[in-house]
């Protein structure tokens, strides 16, 4: 089978490099080899191996549970604190998380968990090592950047942050501080992805010419109507650095018992649209394949129509073209090369011809990182062990900005040319002042 690659071939696992800001490396220390020795001498935020890594949650809302259910199972870990502006959700996840404990672990190995209204208050905790931050995109970065100055390592939700400028930010303070973030695009550690991202990889349909992206809708400006504001919630502290919005149940339910997931994703001063919270997975999925982790397309071409949805064309540098657009198979990536297309989502993996898919790897074929089908014990190893976890924080960046990036190009109805080395729009005033945001005093 002839196969032809389509990207140059760079180190597979996820790495780190040089700041903006010019940083030239302040972790050696950090990631040479850890012996067993006690806590309070390798100095907080570092692990014994024989230590079980303490883990407070930031934010209790629905995502919660499910991330909650993954760190309970391991055994390196332990969940002994968590924050939220809800009282009503910081009772429920206080007395799930300690009524699965109390079934496994006597009173002697596990004490409980500290609930904080105030998640500094919660990063200021002597016996923490980590947080998994499950917040609305309009906090995320403030608590990830927070959370990693006060020594802690990192598990943040996608996508990554709500603003270019954003996630700038949050690289260069992985880089000078040390510490370890993974993004939750928990794709890369399903088998049926990276499979198809090294047959996409290593040529095996051909030269890649163009990738087809379905996910959902952009960003639009709040709309909901106001309802009377629940007792039980902080909102002021709820809405934080985005405007004060008007409360509604959709946007923010007081508990975790429903059955939609919140609609603070669809709404550009809370989150970004439906494009951002499922692009941060598709988008890093056709990244991944193309070996563009480090990168990413150079020219954003929105429909003519305003009132659109879909449609936006985006280019890399290298030719290949990338559209926003409902293939008809529900969320997911098509990949169209020269010699074949590949379809791949969480319900299907299919190439076009199929002999492709039961295709072996050769000896010099690129290998991608493998994290054994568990994102969470990824990023809980790397932690351990001072090393990149599979997604890391720059790799995270760069699958947000393709989404930060779309939605900006949807919202001004115009040509856009990126320059992914400087971080910039190139000759647009308008588009560069959507890179960040006025934050609201509060």
């Amino acid at each position: 089978m002839k196969k032809t690659k389509t990207t140059i071939k760079e180190t597979e696992k996820p790495r780190s490099t040089v700041t903006r800001r010019g940083f030239l490396g302040k972790t050696a220390l950090a990631l040479g080899a850890v012996t067993i020795v006690p806590r309070q001498v390798l100095g907080r935020g570092f692990v014994a191996p024989s230590d079980k890594i303490n883990l407070g949650f930031i934010g209790l809302g629905r995502q919660s549970n499910g991330l909650a259910a993954r760190f309970i199972k391991s055994t390196s870990a332990q969940i002994i604190s968590g924050s939220d502006v809800w009282t009503t959700k910081m009772d429920w996840f206080q007395n799930h998380v300690q009524s699965v404990y109390a079934a496994e672990r006597s009173k002697d190995t596990y004490k409980g968990i500290t609930m904080y209204r105030d998640y500094e208050e919660l990063l200021g905790e002597s016996e923490l090592d980590a947080v998994v931050i499950a917040t609305p995109d309009h906090w995320h970065a403030t608590m990830a950047i927070g959370a990693l100055n006060s020594g802690k390592d990192v598990y943040l939700e996608k996508p990554l942050t709500h603003r270019i400028s954003e996630g700038m930010a949050l690289v260069d303070t992985v880089r000078e501080t040390g510490k370890i973030l993974q993004t939750g695009s928990m794709q890369r550690s399903q088998k049926n992805f990276r499979r198809a991202c090294e047959l996409v990889r290593n040529g095996y349909i051909g030269e890649i010419t163009k990738v087809l992206v379905n996910v959902g809708d952009p960003a639009r400006a709040y709309d909901l109507n106001e309802e009377e504001l629940p007792k039980e919630v902080d909102w002021n502290k709820w809405c934080g650095p985005a405007p004060l919005l008007a409360y509604n149940h959709r946007l923010a339910p007081a508990t975790n018992d429903v059955d939609f997931w919140p609609d603070w994703r669809k709404f550009r001063e809370t989150g970004g649209g439906i494009l951002c919270d499922w692009g941060a997975h598709m988008f890093d999925i056709a990244q991944w394949a193309l070996g563009m982790d480090r990168s990413g397309p150079v020219r954003y071409l929105p429909p003519k129509d305003p009132a659109a949805v879909r449609g936006l064309r985006m280019f890399y540098e290298n030719g290949i073209e990338m559209v926003h657009e409902d293939f008809g198979r529900g969320w997911g990536v098509r990949f169209i090369g020269s010699e074949g297309t590949l379809d791949v989502s969480r319900s299907y993996l299919e190439t076009d011809p199929e002999n492709v898919l039961s295709a072996k790897l050769g000896d010099a074929d690129t290998r991608l990182y493998n994290s054994n089908g568990n994102h969470y014990q990824d990023w809980l190893d790397a932690v351990k062990n001072r090393t990149n976890p599979i997604c890391d924080v720059e790799t995270g960046h760069r699958s947000a900005s393709i989404c930060n990036i779309a939605n900006i190009a949807y919202q001004l109805g115009q040509d856009l040319d990126w320059d992914p080395v400087e971080e910039h729009f190139m000759g647009n005033t308008q588009a560069n002042a959507l890179r960040s945001r006025i934050d609201r005093t509060f």
